[in-house]
């Protein structure tokens, strides 16, 4: 019996590549499908974290954990623009009202962002959390990884009389009235330093009527 497909032929090898390549969109469809509800959680999740951080909550024993104690300190958000995430979180820390505000900008290598903890006055830094995408490891990653530097930001006045004052500077640069406001920029990454000053100013502006008005 003679075979009925030419597996030399044109035509053969054309509805075999055809079919191979459904079959295998079809596959990976169906596991972006199964994995998207979870990736979404999962990012999620990785929101609270950060949030829970500015407010120097930290070090969950588990992902249950932190969304426990995300729920129990969150009670609220207020998105103002939705395209630019420009949100606040509203939260109570020990009986005391904290107001979480949501910033973004870039740094040497793309963007940087994080979230700045209020007090109840509204102008003091309660604790701050800075991520990024890809700044360069021990230099200007140090934003993310370093704890220290982050809690250089607790006490310093955000605003004064309105305006916001939260800044980075070199060292050398920051003039004995600036201190109050100021914060030392990360040794060897002048840029991705500048990055998050430039971030701080600008949108801690966009908060300004929330906050005076709230």
């Amino acid at each position: 019996m003679k075979n009925k497909f030419n597996t030399n032929s044109n035509t053969y090898i054309i509805i075999y590549s055809v079919v191979l390549v459904v079959i295998v969109a079809f596959c990976l469809a169906f596991v972006y499908t199964s994995l998207k509800e979870r990736q979404e959680a999962n990012v999620a999740l990785d929101v609270k974290k950060q949030v829970l951080a500015a407010l120097d909550i930290r070090d969950f024993a588990d992902d249950a954990a932190a969304e426990t104690v995300y729920q129990e300190t969150v009670e609220k958000t207020d998105t103002l623009d939705a395209e630019t995430k420009k949100i606040v979180y509203l939260c109570n820390v020990k009986g005391e009202k904290k107001y979480v505000l949501f910033v973004k900008g870039m740094g040497l290598w793309g963007p940087v962002w994080g979230y700045v903890a209020l007090n109840a006055d509204k102008t003091t830094v309660y604790g701050a959390y800075f991520n990024h995408e890809g700044e360069t490891a021990g230099l200007g990653a140090e934003i993310k990884d370093s704890r220290a530097w982050q809690n250089l930001f607790k006490g310093k006045t955000a605003y004064a009389d309105g305006k916001p004052m939260l800044s980075v500077k070199k060292a050398n640069d920051i003039r004995p009235e600036e201190k109050a406001y100021t914060v030392d920029a990360i040794t060897g990454a002048t840029l991705t330093s500048d990055g998050v000053n430039l971030m701080l100013q600008s949108c801690l502006a966009d908060y300004k009527d929330y906050l005076s008005a709230e």
